[in-house]
């Protein structure tokens, strides 16, 4: 019997320090980090700077990080309350946003979230089309999507406020001016500045350089960690 009781403490002991069960490393909520945007989100390589900072400050097994990007795309391919303005075909209003909520499904795998940071870089084709008038309710709506389809009453994001490449245009003017106000709106609200990313001969070119995108993901790291603190 003495036997049987030492052997039954042990056990008891053992079963103490056990690792977690994988069901619960799988139940265990999760920061949940999107990015998303036209061209200069989507040469931006996450897996260089971004990723590996995210993760060594919030630890890996903490956070889950989904982009999805496509170059020279308006918001209409995000916000699917779009109507009627702008060149585009029906099937193509909130498509990329579509692909987003697919790949961010897949990503999380049954994990809940324990909170959700929406990154974006966008915008400089509206200002090209003419379209800023649009802008602000597109963006406010696209958040609005990204609560509803993850149940979640709350979320973070940050901005990357289109550079000056066409500074003086009345629609990039104010896109960037719309920009800037959403990332002041509030607590679970940030926004970058980009001006200098695009300076690789001088000119302020569209696109940015090798080191302007990593600054780009430096910059939007560490508004991440601010704004979950």
């Amino acid at each position: 019997m003495k036997h049987l009781a030492r052997f039954a403490t042990l056990i008891a002991a053992l079963s103490l320090t056990a690792p977690p069960s994988l069901a619960a490393e799988e139940a265990r909520p999760v920061h949940l980090i999107l990015l998303s945007g036209q061209s200069n989100m989507a040469n931006l390589n996450p897996e260089k700077v971004f990723n590996p900072e995210i993760k060594k400050h919030l630890g890996a097994e903490n956070v889950v990080i989904v982009k999805v990007a496509q170059n020279g795309q308006p918001i209409r391919r995000w916000y699917k309350g779009w109507k009627g303005t702008g060149n585009q075909k029906s099937n193509q209003i909130g498509d990329t946003y579509d692909q987003l909520m697919e790949q961010t499904k897949a990503a999380m795998n049954g994990k809940s979230v324990k909170s959700v940071t929406f990154v974006w870089m966008q915008g400089e084709r509206d200002a090209k089309e003419g379209l800023s008038d649009r802008y602000e309710e597109a963006y406010l709506g696209l958040l609005e999507q990204i609560k509803a389809d993850l149940k979640v009453a709350e979320l973070n994001y940050i901005i990357g406020r289109i550079s000056d490449h066409g500074l003086g245009s009345k629609d990039w003017d104010k896109i960037r001016a719309i920009q800037q106000k959403l990332g002041e709106a509030g607590p679970r609200a940030a926004w970058i500045n980009t001006d200098d990313l695009n300076d690789t001969d001088g000119k302020n070119d569209l696109h940015y350089s090798k080191a302007g995108y990593d600054l780009l993901a430096k910059r939007y790291v560490e508004k991440v960690k601010e704004l979950l603190k």
